[in-house]
């Protein structure tokens, strides 16, 4: 190695933001082993590079003894004075550069400052993307493996596994999606990161970047429950009385929803009012369906809902999936009847 060399790993340093230093010293650990495997010596072998020249020496550590028994490890209390030019003490280091060292050197610091330069950008990718954990990124489908899918977000690549994936989305090379990261993993292949487009997340943060009024905090998202790539419920509320937390959801003519619902796949969207009385709550919950009235009981957390009787299949939904959204949204069980069902269950009921 020579001064270029050393000039070289001085621009790394300003350019890849890794230490010149740590680099030197890396080299230096990998050239011992370079030289043990050469040589066969074991144990007790420093290299130094000078920081300025770029020279490189290796020395061997013997013990000073008065009879050698072992050549590669001892020397003999007269020689190691000859060497010193004076009285020796316990240890005495020999340098033992080999001729040939310098190509073997290169080699070694080449391939070090390669891995070293991957390692750290590793770890900038690895940062960058563990402090966007619970965010949205964006990225194109790069390819398939088995069930699995493979993201492409340009500095890395994220894993969208089977239990992470729409049932209703079919993903093709290509395919430019957004995704929320789960977890960023670190390995020692580089940073695993682990992206979803099923979690309350996704639709939380896709919200956020389309209605400026949740942005800034005026609109508040209270809860979400979401059956991927069929239906979702949204309670918001509102902390300006003049503002309209739905309408600001929905947008001018569904605009701000539309958006989203097309990132989804066309996943429904009911978007609902939170209140703080879990009644009316329930009640708007359950939104399309109209509601007559709602008896809760705080013991058991559960509501009795009344609807009208043409209104109990879309209260309930299909496949019962209105109300296990509600129930969900809400965090209350959810009993719906109509008004027939009441007045049957209870004949004193008044009779329109």
């Amino acid at each position: 190695m020579n001064k270029d060399f050393m000039s070289a790993l001085g621009q790394i340093e300003r350019e890849r933001n890794v230490s010149k230093e740590i680099l030197i010293q890396a080299i230096e650990a990998a050239l011992i082993s370079a030289y043990r495997r050469n040589t066969g010596v074991a144990q007790n072998v420093t290299v130094s590079i000078d920081r300025e020249s770029g020279e490189v020496r290796v020395w061997e550590r013997r013990a000073v003894v008065d009879e050698v028994v072992d050549a590669q490890a001892e020397i003999e209390r007269e020689r190691a004075a000859e060497l010193l030019g004076e009285p020796p003490g316990d240890y005495i280091d020999i340098e033992v550069t080999p001729r040939d060292f310098g190509r073997i050197a290169a080699q070694t610091a080449k391939q070090v400052v390669v891995q070293r330069i991957r390692e750290a950008e590793r770890g900038v990718i690895y940062e960058e993307f563990s402090n966007r954990e619970g965010d949205i990124v964006t990225g194109i489908v790069q390819r398939l493996e088995g069930r699995t899918v493979l993201v492409d977000l340009g500095k890395a690549e994220a894993v969208l596994s089977p239990p992470e994936q729409m049932h209703s989305e079919r993903l093709r090379m290509g395919n430019r999606i957004k995704t929320y990261v789960l977890e960023v993993k670190r390995t020692t292949k580089g940073p695993q990161i682990l992206v979803s487009r099923t979690h309350p997340g996704l639709l939380k943060r896709l919200l956020e970047l389309e209605v400026p009024e949740i942005h800034d905090g005026i609109v508040e998202i209270k809860a979400i429950a979401r059956e991927p790539g069929s239906r979702a419920k949204v309670a918001v509320w509102s902390r300006d009385p003049n503002v309209d937390a739905v309408g600001a959801c929905v947008g001018q003519k569904g605009a701000r929803i539309q958006a989203i619902v097309n990132e989804l796949r066309g996943e429904k969207i009911d978007i609902v009012r939170w209140d703080a009385d879990p009644a009316a709550f329930v009640g708007n919950a359950l939104s399309p369906a109209r509601v007559v009235g709602v008896e809760v009981s705080e013991e058991s957390r559960a509501a009795r809902v009344t609807v009208p009787d043409y209104q109990l299949s879309l209260a309930i939904g299909k496949e019962g999936q209105n109300a296990r959204l509600a129930a969900k949204l809400t965090g209350w069980k959810v009993d719906i009847r109509s008004e027939s069902q009441v007045r049957l269950a209870d004949p004193t009921e008044p009779q329109e």
